[in-house]
């Protein structure tokens, strides 16, 4: 009788176990489901910030090769120095830097091209994010 009693007791009890076991089992699943998707937004946020690091790194060493090769230029500007210009402008992969540049090379007077200057510089300067 008792041995019959002590079975039936360990039946009713493994249920509540297994039904313990899952609940836990779950809020693990929960809890590293959130941790996981807030390490992605993360992930992303780093990303985008480091794009912008390099996109800003990119426009200084433009601005940096721009200032040095045509602003403090005692001569004019060769066509090696202006096709390695070109090619900066290009792999900055901006439209409004390139659309500026397109405008400062076409200058036909000397008043336009410096006034032209002065807006590249400044679309350049509001290309660097600092952070």
């Amino acid at each position: 009788m008792e041995l019959q009693k002590q079975k039936i007791s360990d039946g009713v009890n493994k249920p509540k176990i297994i039904l313990v076991l899952i609940l836990i089992l779950l809020a693990g699943n929960v809890f590293l489901g959130v941790k996981y998707f807030s390490v992605v937004k993360e992930l992303r946020q780093d990303q985008a910030a480091l794009q912008a690091q390099k996109t800003g790194d990119k426009v200084l060493e433009f601005t940096k090769l721009f200032i040095e090769k045509v602003l403090k230029a005692k001569t004019e500007v060769d066509f090696e120095t202006r096709l390695r210009l070109e090619t900066a402008v290009r792999d900055l992969e901006d439209e409004e830097v390139l659309a500026q540049w397109q405008r400062f090379i076409e200058s036909r007077t000397e008043v336009v091209a410096q006034e032209e200057v002065k807006n590249l510089l400044d679309v350049l300067v509001g290309k660097i994010k600092i952070e």
